[in-house]
C-alpha cells in the first residue's frame, strides 16, 4: 500500500487542529511545533485543505486555521483526497500497466483492495479519531511537552537579563 508522507502529515495536522479547535484557530506554527512538520511543508497542505473547504483561515491577530464544519463531517478519505493523494495497492498506481504495459494477474484483486481501505477511511470521521483515548494520551504528551518548553525558555530569559 501506497500512502506517502502527504497523506500522513495532512491527517496529522487536522488531527491537531480538531482537538485544538475549541480554543479557536489554531496557528500553523503551533502544529509545526507540536506535530514535528515543517511550516512550509503545512502552508502547502493547508492551501489544499482550504480549497476543498475542509479548513477556513481567520486572518488577524489570534488568527489561523478552523474546520470549516464539525469534526464528525470530515472524514479521514476527505483529507487524503483533498491533499491529491491515494491510498493505492497496485504497483501501476492503478493505470493497469503493471506487466509489460499489460494488467498483471493481481491487479484488480490490489485494486479491490484500494477501494476497501478507502471506504475504510472514508467510515472514520475526525471526530471518531478526537475520542480515542490513545488520541487524547498523545495529544495531552504534546500539550504538556510544549508547555514546559515554553516555561524553560522564559526561565531562560529571566536568567540571562538577571545576569547581565
Amino acid at each position: 500500500m501506497r500512502l506517502t508522507t502527504k497523506g500522513r502529515y495532512a491527517v496529522t495536522a487536522m488531527l491537531d487542529l480538531a482537538l485544538h479547535a475549541q480554543h479557536g484557530p489554531v496557528s500553523l506554527a503551533d502544529i509545526s511545533e507540536r506535530q514535528g512538520i515543517s511550516l512550509s511543508y503545512l502552508e502547502q497542505l493547508f492551501a489544499k485543505l482550504r480549497r476543498s473547504n475542509l479548513v477556513s483561515s481567520v486572518r488577524g491577530p489570534g488568527g489561523g486555521y478552523q474546520l470549516s464544519r464539525e469534526m464528525d463531517g470530515i472524514q479521514v478519505a476527505q483529507v487524503i483526497d483533498a491533499v491529491n493523494e491515494s491510498v493505492d495497492a497496485t504497483r501501476c498506481q492503478g493505470l493497469g500497466d503493471c506487466h509489460a504495459g499489460d494488467t498483471c494477474l493481481t491487479h484488480h484483486l490490489w485494486c479491490d483492495l484500494s477501494q476497501q481501505i478507502h471506504e475504510f477511511l472514508s467510515g472514520i470521521s475526525l471526530a471518531d479519531l478526537v475520542t480515542r483515548r490513545e488520541v487524547q494520551e498523545v495529544a495531552q504528551r504534546q500539550d504538556l511537552r510544549r508547555c514546559n518548553t515554553a516555561k524553560s525558555q522564559r526561565l531562560d530569559k529571566i536568567e540571562t537579563s538577571f545576569v547581565e
